[in-house]
C-alpha cells in the first residue's frame, strides 16, 4: 500500500519541531507583525550585462567584471574589485559595489566618471552623464548637464535610465519621469501608466507595462520605438534599435538592423542590453552572447559564466540577498539555518533546516542542519547551488554537478555530464542538462524522478514531485498528485515553483497561479503582476514587478515577516 507522504512528512516535521522547542530557548508567544509587502530598497532589475556605445561590461560569477571592446579612454579596464552592478556609457562605466559606493572609470571630460559619495542601490551611465538611485530612493546625476539630463528630479524612484541626453525613471508609485532634451518627444512619458521598468536610449525611450506589454516614446525613423506583440520582462533601448526580453526567455529586437544589432540568435535568455550598434544578452546557463557591430571587440565576449541572481523560500523560513551582497533570513531558526555568515553572496537556497549561498568569489558556505552533513560543502568554485531536504547540489563552474548529505535514495550520486541548472527536492534531485533534456535522480516511489521527453527552460523538484517549464512555455509534472500538486493548469508560463505538496507558476502575463495542498493558503496567491515566485514547505513568497515583494501562507515561525532585500531577478527559481 502506498504510503501518505504528506501526512508523514507532515509528523516528522511536528516531531522535529517539538524536540527543537524543547531544547531551544524560549521564543516569544508571537511573531511581530509584519507588513503584507515591503518595498525594496533598490529597483527589481539591476544589469548584471551592459553594452555601451563601443564596449560591453559584465559581472562575473565571484563578483569581478570584465570588459571589452573600445578601451580609449580605459572605459574598459575596470579595477580589480568587486561589484553588484554594471552600466557601460558612451565612453565611461560606473558600477555599484558591496558596501553601496559607486566606482566610474573611462572618459571624465565632462566628470561623468566622478560619481558622489554616500550610498546607492543603483547607477545608470549615459551618453555623457550618469545618475544614481540612492538608499533613500532620490536619483542623484552629474555630468554633462547642457539639456538638463542631469538634473537631479523630485521624489522618490524604483529605477532610473540614463540616456543619450537625456533621462528617466520609474517613480515609487510606477509612473515614469523623465527629464532633459526632448528633441523627439522621449522624454514625454504616457500619462497615467505604470512601468516596472524603463530604457533611455539616444533619442527614443521604452518600458516595460504593468501587464508585460512594451512602450516606447520618442524617435521612430528606424522603428526603433515600434515594439513587437507580445509580454515582456524587461527592455533595453540603444541608438537607433531596441532589444527585449520575452516572458518566454527569448528575445526580440526592433529598430536599425544595419550591422545585424537587432538579429539576435535563438536560445533562452535572463538579460539583454543594446548599445550603440551592437547588442548582448545573458543566457540562461550564465554565458553571453553578442551580435551586430564588433569593430572594436564590443561584439566579442569572453568566455565563461556571467552573474544571476535569486530568493528562496525554505522549510519554516526563508532569505533574500540585500542589495551589499549579504543576507537577510527570517522565519524558524532552530538549527541556525536562518542566522546566515557575514560576507557577501551571488545566490542563496533554503532547504527544510539549513541554507547554502554562493558566496563572492564562487565558493559555498552552508549553515544549519548538518547531521547528514548537508551543510559541509565541497570545495572549489561553483555557479549555483540548490539545498533540498537533507541534501544539497551545486552546479560547478565548469557545469558539472557535486551534492552532498543524505544518500539514502541515491539523490545526492549525481550524475556526470555538463549541466545548465541543478534542483534539489526532499528525496530526490533533478537537472536540466546543456542540452535541455531533464535528468532526475534518487527515490522514485511516487514517479517524481520519472521525467517526460523533451526539452526543457526550468526545472523544480519539490519533495515527491517535480514541475518544469517546456520549451515553449507550457508547464509538465509528474510525481505524487495527492493533493493535486502535479495537476497544473494549462497555459505558457515563464517559471514554476515546486514545495512539499504545492506547486506555483508565473504565468507570461506576471500573475501568480498556484495549485496543490492549499491548508495554509499557501496555494492561494494575491492577485497583481509577479517577476519570480517560490514556493516553500507550507508558504510561498513572490516579488512583485513593482518592486515590492508578498509573502501566503503558513507564518508560525516568521517565515512571512520581512526585510529589505535586493532580488535582482534574472536566474530561474531552484
Amino acid at each position: 500500500m502506498k504510503r501518505n507522504h504528506f501526512t508523514q512528512r507532515l509528523l516528522i516535521a511536528c516531531g522535529l519541531l517539538l524536540i527543537a522547542a524543547l531544547l531551544a530557548p524560549a521564543l516569544p508567544a508571537e511573531a511581530a507583525p509584519a507588513p503584507e509587502e515591503t518595498p525594496l530598497s533598490s529597483p527589481w532589475f539591476l544589469e548584471t550585462l551592459s553594452a555601451g556605445g563601443h564596449h560591453t561590461c559584465g559581472l562575473r560569477t565571484d563578483g569581478t567584471l570584465d570588459c571589452w571592446g573600445h578601451n580609449l579612454y580605459g572605459q574598459s579596464s575596470p579595477p580589480a574589485v568587486t561589484f553588484r552592478q554594471v552600466s557601460a556609457g558612451d565612453w565611461h562605466s560606473c558600477g555599484f559595489r558591496p558596501g553601496g559606493t559607486l566606482v566610474c572609470w573611462g572618459y571624465d571630460g565632462d566628470g561623468q566618471a566622478t560619481p558622489p559619495a554616500g550610498s546607492f542601490v543603483q547607477v545608470s551611465a549615459g551618453g555623457s552623464h550618469t545618475c544614481g538611485l540612492r538608499a533613500d530612493n532620490t536619483v542623484d546625476c552629474w555630468g554633462l548637464d547642457d539639456d538638463g539630463q542631469a538634473t537631479d528630479p523630485a521624489g522618490t524612484f524604483l529605477q532610473v535610465s540614463a540616456g543619450g541626453f537625456h533621462t528617466c525613471g520609474v517613480l515609487s508609485d510606477g509612473t515614469v519621469d523623465c527629464w532633459g532634451l526632448n528633441s523627439y518627444g522621449q522624454s514625454n512619458p504616457p500619462v497615467g501608466t505604470t512601468f516596472s521598468q524603463v530604457s533611455a536610449g539616444l533619442q527614443h525611450t521604452c518600458g516595460i507595462q504593468a501587464g508585460g506589454t512594451v512602450d516606447c516614446w520618442g524617435r521612430d525613423d528606424s522603428g526603433q520605438s515600434s515594439p513587437p506583440a507580445g509580454t515582456f520582462s524587461q527592455v533595453s533601448a540603444g541608438s537607433l534599435h531596441t532589444c527585449g526580453l520575452r516572458t518566454d526567455g527569448t528575445l526580440a529586437c526592433w529598430g536599425n538592423d544595419y550591422s545585424g544589432q537587432s538579429s539576435p540568435p535563438a536560445g533562452t535568455f535572463s538579460q539583454v542590453t543594446a548599445g550603440d550598434l551592437h547588442s548582448c544578452g545573458l543566457r540562461t546557463d550564465g554565458t553571453v552572447a553578442c551580435w551586430g557591430h564588433d569593430d572594436e571587440g564590443q561584439a566579442s565576449p569572453p568566455a565563461g559564466s556571467f552573474s544571476q541572481r535569486r530568493v528562496s523560500a525554505g522549510g519554516g523560513h526563508s532569505c533574500g540577498l540585500r542589495a551589499d551582497g549579504t543576507l537577510a533570513c527570517w522565519g524558524w531558526n532552530g538549527d541556525g539555518q536562518a542566522s546566515p555568515p557575514p560576507g557577501t553572496f551571488s545566490q542563496v537556497t533554503t532547504g527544510d533546516f539549513h541554507t547554502c549561498g554562493v558566496q563572492t568569489g564562487g565558493t559555498l558556505a552552508c549553515w544549519g542542519s548538518d547531521f547528514y552533513d548537508q551543510a559541509s560543502p565541497p570545495a572549489g568554485t561553483f555557479s549555483q547551488v540548490s539545498a533540498g531536504g537533507h541534501h544539497t547540489c551545486a552546479l560547478r563552474a565548469n557545469t558539472t554537478v557535486a551534492c552532498w548529505g543524505l544518500d539514502d535514495h541515491g539523490q545526492a550520486t549525481a550524475p556526470v555530464g555538463a549541466f545548465a541548472q541543478v534542483s534539489a527536492g526532499g528525496e530526490h534531485t533533478c537537472g536540466l542538462e546543456a542540452s535541455g533534456a531533464v535528468a532526475c535522480w534518487g527515490n522514485d516511489d511516487d514517479g517524481q524522478v520519472t521525467h517526460p521527453a523533451g526539452t526543457f527552460s526550468q526545472v523544480s523538484a519539490g519533495w515527491h514531485h517535480t514541475c518544469g517549464v517546456q520549451t515553449g512555455g507550457t508547464l509538465a509534472c509528474w510525481g505524487n498528485d495527492s493533493y493535486g500538486q502535479v495537476t497544473h493548469p494549462t497555459g505558457t508560463f515563464i517559471q514554476v515553483s515546486a514545495g512539499y505538496a504545492h506547486t506555483c507558476g508565473l504565468r507570461v502575463t506576471g500573475t501568480a497561479e498556484c495549485w496543490g495542498y492549499d491548508g495554509d493558503g499557501q496555494a492561494t496567491p494575491p492577485g497583481g503582476t509577479f517577476s519570480q515566485i517560490s514556493a516553500g514547505n507550507f508558504h510561498t513568497c513572490g516579488l512583485r514587478t513593482n518592486g515590492l515583494w508578498t509573502c501566503w501562507g503558513n507564518n508560525d515561525d516568521g517565515q512571512l515577516n520581512g526585510y529589505r532585500s535586493y532580488l535582482p531577478l534574472t536566474a530561474r527559481e531552484n
